[in-house]
């Protein structure tokens, strides 16, 4: 399985900024599906953005306009762009590694997000 060690939350207010980052233990350039998941308190996980191994990209409908996924493959690192944060933004976000053909089912350790309104 793949590591992946997530960075970059913190407490930011509403309107502001963060960008996140997931470097993982192995290449990410062979794996189909990076993605980030939210989990807010009370809530269940939830897949807010995802990308390819083709640079396709695709958002939760919550999130859309305002955050940015991209990967590196050279860096191992999958980054999350955070724009006009909103309260309901708040939440613990994970880092995912998927590719059912090579067995990676892979979760970061998670990294809290907070916004203050």
């Amino acid at each position: 399985q793949v590591q992946l060690v997530e960075s970059g939350g913190g407490l930011v207010q509403a309107g502001g900024s963060l960008r996140l980052s997931c470097v993982a233990s192995i290449s990410i350039f062979g794996i189909n599906i990076m993605g980030w998941y939210r989990q807010a308190p009370g809530k269940q996980r939830e897949l807010i953005a995802g990308i390819t191994g083709g640079d396709i990209t695709d958002y939760a409908d919550s999130v859309k306009g305002r955050f940015t996924i991209s990967r590196d493959n050279a860096k191992k690192t999958v980054t999350l762009q955070m724009n006009s944060l909103k309260p309901e933004d708040t939440g613990v976000y994970y880092c995912h590694a998927n590719d059912p053909l090579l067995r990676i089912n892979s979760w970061g350790q998670g990294t809290q997000v907070t916004v203050s309104s």
